[in-house]
């Protein structure tokens, strides 16, 4: 059943979407590792969020049984929101795990805590179910969220991967999301990292280089 505002109530729901339509304005100016793909500078979190959004539509064919692609597509819009309070986490600093899921939930309760409860429980339940990584539309959304930054890496000669010295057991463990969340795109993704490891842009584990 639909609830009747009053004016007054009405008024005040469209006062907490608003603040929190300001609010994500910010994830903005959060910048990542990983830049665009020309190399030209750092991406910020919005527009991960942006490309993630648009790779489930256009990869929709790759996704797992019962993943349903809509519910991804929002997965990806709101899953570094976060962000704002808690930063952008590299994928291989470790230190940065210690407190990062910490930081996260505090981010969490508070920027969906923003909005109109009903939309705040909605967001925030997208927002968890991607955490957790458990359904096939969770393991979609993750898996192109580890495919993204790879695609950069390999776009600008190494990328973070340089600039981190990670090996290539380390980028494959990063990368293993995937096989589960796009099973059929894992053997481009070996491929792929074979392929940067020969080149040089990773560094292989078995030669010490």
């Amino acid at each position: 059943m639909t609830t009747v505002l009053t004016p007054h109530e009405a008024g005040q729901r469209l006062e907490r979407q608003l603040a929190f339509v300001r609010e994500i304005d910010r994830l903005k100016g959060v910048l990542r590792r990983t830049t665009l793909h020309d190399g030209s500078r750092p991406e910020n979190s919005a527009e991960h969020s942006w490309h993630l959004a648009a790779m489930a539509l256009v990869l929709s064919e790759y996704a797992p049984s019962g993943a349903e692609v809509s519910r991804a597509v929002q997965m990806c819009l709101v899953h570094d929101v976060v962000e704002i309070d808690a930063g952008d986490t590299f994928a291989y600093d470790t230190a940065g795990y210690v407190d990062k899921a910490e930081r996260e939930q505090a981010a969490a309760a508070r920027v969906f805590g923003l909005l109109p409860t009903d939309q705040g429980i909605a967001l925030r339940a997208l927002w968890d179910e991607f955490e957790e990584g458990e359904t096939p539309t969770a393991r979609f959304a993750n898996a192109l969220d580890r495919l993204q930054p790879l695609l950069a890496n390999l776009a600008t000669g190494g990328g973070s991967w340089q600039a981190a010295g990670v090996t290539r057991s380390r980028v494959e463990r990063r990368m293993g999301p995937i096989e589960r969340g796009c099973p059929n795109l894992w053997p481009w993704v070996c491929a792929a990292i074979e392929r940067a490891t020969r080149e040089g842009l990773i560094r292989d584990d078995a030669i010490g280089v």
